[in-house]
């Protein structure tokens, strides 16, 4: 077995702050999943991110953040799910 070597991730000063989003809507096509999340403050929303990932990498993204809600779970207690928002239409 090949030993694996690890790779620095830099993070560039545009990305470091993050973005805030209240909304994600998910599509597919057989080859990738995107996800745009969005900030929605009435009377529209924004997306302000997209992210597009493989099938096989979307499936180990839902595990890591289902492992970690249930971690984060048994420290501070159940999260109450939020009520979702109205229907969320997409337009260029």
């Amino acid at each position: 077995m090949s030993e694996q070597k690890k790779i620095k991730v830099k993070v560039p000063e545009s990305v470091l702050p993050g973005v805030y989003s209240n909304q994600m809507v998910v599509s597919h096509t057989r080859e990738e999943f995107v996800m745009d999340f969005a900030n929605l403050f009435p009377p529209e929303g924004v997306i302000n991110a997209r992210v597009i990932v493989s099938p096989g990498h979307l499936k180990r993204l839902v595990r890591a953040l289902s492992d970690n809600l249930a971690r984060y779970e048994a420290k501070f207690g159940p999260v109450i799910e939020a009520t979702p928002p109205d229907d969320v239409s997409l337009k260029n």
